[in-house]
């Protein structure tokens, strides 16, 4: 009995000491946790940020013992801003433009198609040596009778890409994906680009800012989203036969408008870099909206030589208007179905706005692949 009690009474200290020695950790967490408490908003949040990220890619859960001790992971959303996308895009878009060497020109093409399923069959220049760099391949022109054009129909899918969503605008809300919205003022900003167009049936009242977009008795506001992936046909062309009075560039930020990125940001379209074109089709206001991405800092629009996206002397927050009605050009520019608009540097979104008729029915489900050409709708 003495010697049992005599073991027992050596493996207290044991216990104890090991009970002190997991306890020190702790006391030292909750020390600088609270001189994380003592700092400014944005010095924690950038303190913090390291472990933050440590804490979502480690398997298993290996930073969930921090909770115990008052420590709160900083959002995804919040790390996920804080990435430089805009620098980062420039660079990738450097990358793009320098020549590749004739050796390694199909290795790296091969691994992209391989990656993305592109489909060079559809290529109007199919040999990969061809293409000098990664800039030229992303902007590949299609051979014409891979896409044609449906004439029976008024308006067409600008690009290839999946349809996200479509549908009446309601509430003055855009849904970027299901149950994710927008708002359709901040994306579209102010309506003084309206000027040029035709003035609203009821312009004394126009009621709200989704009202004022509507300028015909008996019409309401569409829309419809088209997500570009990587692999797909980087440029755009016109939904119809309209005419562009107005285009309005946002510098903003580059986050991907990946489908499952777009669930948990809300208003994703509109923090990212965007060119908005906005003027008339015979039922009213239409828009084509060119949203930028990660890696596509570059929006180009073949007929505007004067816009330049992604570029440093922007700022975010901001936008730039500009009228294509001059004195000398009262209608603007006027564009036919199917007609070359523009292309991005990669993949990315379209985001189309437009009254049409009460009776105007979407063809499509969400989700679906499309391609250039194929009708949206019916009238």
């Amino acid at each position: 009995m003495c010697q049992r009690s005599l073991k027992q009474q050596q493996k207290g200290p044991v216990r104890s000491a090991a009970g002190k020695w997991l306890q020190f950790p702790q006391l030292a967490l909750r020390r600088r946790l609270g001189q994380l408490s003592c700092m400014s908003r944005p010095t924690a949040r950038l303190r913090s940020w390291p472990l933050s990220f440590l804490y979502y890619i480690l398997p298993f859960g290996a930073l969930k013992p921090l909770a115990k001790v008052g420590w709160r992971p900083t959002s995804r959303v919040t790390i996920y801003k804080t990435i430089p996308t805009r620098l980062l895009s420039r660079a990738w878009g450097r990358l793009n433009r320098v020549d590749l060497p004739n050796w390694l020109r199909k290795p790296i093409y091969n691994l992209y198609i391989w990656t993305f399923g592109v489909n060079m069959k559809e290529a109007a220049v199919e040999d990969l040596q061809h293409y000098r760099n990664l800039g030229e391949f992303f902007r590949r022109k299609l051979k014409p009778q891979v896409r044609p054009v449906c004439d029976s129909h008024c308006v067409i899918s600008p690009a290839d890409g999946k349809i996200l969503h479509f549908g009446r605008v309601k509430n003055c809300e855009v849904e970027q994906v299901k149950g994710v919205t927008y708002s359709l003022e901040t994306f579209l900003g102010p309506r003084t680009w309206s000027e040029s167009l035709t003035a609203n049936r009821n312009e004394d009242d126009p009621g709200t800012f989704q009202d004022a977009l509507v300028t015909k008795e008996g019409n309401e506001l569409f829309h419809c989203v088209i997500y570009l992936a990587p692999g797909d046909y980087h440029c755009f062309h016109s939904p119809t036969d309209w005419r562009v009075a107005h285009r309005r560039h946002f510098p903003g930020a580059l986050m991907s408008v990946n489908p499952g990125v777009a669930r948990w940001i809300k208003e994703l379209f509109c923090h990212n870099e965007r060119v908005v074109l906005s003027g008339e089709w015979t039922h009213g206001f239409f828009s084509l909206t060119a949203v930028g991405a990660t890696n596509v800092g570059s929006i180009r629009i073949y007929f505007d030589k004067e816009l330049r996206t992604n570029n440093p002397r922007y700022n975010k927050g901001t936008y730039n208007d500009f009228s294509y009605v001059t004195n000398n050009n009262q209608e603007g520019i006027s564009m036919r179905k199917g007609e070359h608009l523009g292309e991005f540097n990669l993949g990315s979104t379209i985001v189309l706005l437009f009254e049409a008729p009460r009776d105007f029915t979407f063809n499509l489900q969400a989700g679906q692949k499309i391609r250039f050409g194929e009708a949206l709708g019916t009238m």
